[in-house]
């Protein structure tokens, strides 16, 4: 009887679940939507032709876009094709893949507020430019067109999985003495986020400035609704980003993805781990949970601060507290250091694609080697392209995905890419024990990117990401040696396994036609 109660309890929390709810919620309005189009059916004389005009001008702005992807515009206008009545309506509502009006607004506030706060060291240019005047070149686009310039004197230890990277977290934000930031897409519940949330609680209680960034539907699943005031009681100071509201709104579509911890502005976290237990695997959900992280002791940190700052002054502008955040002076590192680190972050708010940029400009200078780990392979044209191109010229191409995915419509839209790339001679690897979420390159050995970015249209175009790039690091050794070892537990996928048929074929085109409307 007992066991039945269980049982019960358990069914009814399911049910009655947030994303249950909220689930059921937007099917209604879809329901509703649908029910409008066809009740206007009756108006058709006069009403479809001005639909068709509205379809009309919304497809010459979609081609006006220049920052657009083709990728997005095909989509749409097939939509146009097929719905020319309703085409219109649906771009207008949720065609523009940047968030609404008034949280733009609050975002481009908060920039101009917190990045004066960003030191540059003119030195690490100079000396980039110097060493590797193209890896120098791609520091200054990031300089110019998004405000983050290259550091020196800053250490870098490479983590090659969830659970090593875990204990350094733990004792960094047991040293905390001043403040703690961290912001992360998914936090659960768990020995992780019990074991970081137990520190929080503690500092914050000592008189640490404590805050926390979480996205509200990474966590929707895995924190109790409203948890920023539980938070908030403990002396945490936290925002929900975005809070999720159960409409049919294009503003939800821009996440958070963020993985970032600060401590003290010295000693900085970010990786593609988040705070929940299958990143260290204390829990199992798609076999091994492979995942890489870097830490960052020196000036370099500090930038990452600023990224973690914008989005905070953005949800609270109020706030007195970032009066005490300051531009702090350069401190030594503790032992001398090898290569520059560069952070940088993406947002969705402005024009500038800066997360599919820098992919692009590295795929180009690659001589070598370039070599690459995602969970996810959703490619536009433009980086499809340079991928190809970058293996006919003779570079070692090899992109290292999950063996088992999480998402099983998204890994058969991953493997639609892996026939026209192994034609061109790109390795492309599945990762055998299980998935693979680390998002990881590493260039000629010279040049690693380790953060928070898929290689995917919401990574690239929807999200709010942000990744560090190592320049001549001894932490690229690390890296070169992490991905050996993945091979060593990697099937290589060859051109007989991929889907060549021609059902095979007009799924992969229908799933790649969809992606971007995703």
């Amino acid at each position: 009887m007992q066991e039945l109660g269980r049982m019960i309890k358990k069914l009814c929390s399911k049910l009655f679940s947030r994303i249950v709810i909220t689930g059921v919620l937007i099917l209604i309005q879809a329901a509703w939507f649908w029910s409008l189009f066809t009740s206007l059916s009756s108006y058709a004389h006069w009403l479809n032709p001005l639909m068709i005009a509205l379809s009309v001008i919304m497809c010459a702005v979609l081609i006006r876009q220049d920052s657009t992807a083709p990728e997005f515009k095909i989509s749409w206008m097939v939509l146009f094709m097929i719905m020319p009545v309703q085409g219109g309506l649906l771009y207008l509502l949720w065609g523009d893949k940047r968030p609404a009006f008034r949280l733009r607004k609050k975002l481009d506030w908060a920039y101009d507020r917190i990045r004066p706060l960003r030191r540059t060291d003119p030195a690490a240019q100079a000396m980039l430019e110097q060493a590797n005047p193209r890896a120098g070149r791609t520091a200054a686009y990031l300089r110019d067109f998004a405000a983050y310039p290259v550091y020196s004197g800053t250490n870098v230890k490479f983590y090659a999985s969830g659970e090593a990277v875990f204990p350094d977290l733990l004792e960094a934000l047991e040293s905390a003495q001043e403040s703690i930031l961290l912001e992360f897409f998914i936090i659960s519940k768990g020995k992780m986020w019990d074991a970081v949330h137990d520190v929080l609680r503690r500092k914050a209680a000592q008189g640490v400035d404590v805050r926390m960034i979480y996205d509200d539907v990474g966590c929707a699943t895995g924190l109790p609704a409203q948890y920023w005031k539980t938070l908030q009681v403990e002396g945490i100071q936290a925002v929900p980003f975005n809070p999720f509201v159960p409409l049919l709104n294009l503003v939800m579509n821009s996440r958070d993805h963020r993985k970032i911890v600060v401590v003290d502005g010295k000693t900085a976290f970010t990786g593609g781990f988040n705070l929940a237990d299958e990143y260290i695997n204390q829990k199992e959900r798609f076999g091994y949970w492979c995942d890489t992280g870097v830490r960052l002791q020196g000036p370099a940190a500090w930038s990452f601060a600023t990224i973690f700052l914008e989005l905070w002054a953005s949800q609270r502008p109020d706030d007195p507290g970032l009066d005490a955040y300051r531009e702090e002076q350069p401190f030594p590192a503790e032992e001398p250091t090898i290569g520059l680190v560069q952070p940088y972050s993406d947002s969705p708010v402005d024009d500038e694609n800066v997360s599919k940029n820098v992919y692009l400009d590295l795929i180009t200078q690659a001589q070598e080697t370039l070599w690459i780990t995602t969970p996810y392979l959703i490619l536009d044209n433009a980086t499809m392209t340079a991928l190809r191109l970058a293996a006919k010229r003779g570079v070692d191409v090899r992109i290292y995905t999950p063996g088992i995915p999480d998402k099983k419509m998204v890994y058969q839209l991953t493997c639609s890419y892996f026939e026209p790339l192994i034609r061109s001679g790109v390795k492309i690897y599945t990762f055998t024990p299980g998935f693979l979420h680390a998002k990881t390159w590493l260039v000629d050995g010279r040049i690693a990117v380790v953060g928070s970015i898929n290689l995917d249209y919401r990574s690239l175009y929807l999200h709010f990401e942000c990744a560090a790039l190592l320049y001549g690091c001894a932490a690229l050794a690390d890296v070169g040696e992490f991905m050996m070892q993945l091979e060593k537990q990697s099937h290589l996928v060859e051109l007989k396994e991929c889907r060549t048929s021609a059902p095979g074929l007009m799924v992969s085109a229908l799933l790649r036609l969809l992606a971007p409307l995703c």
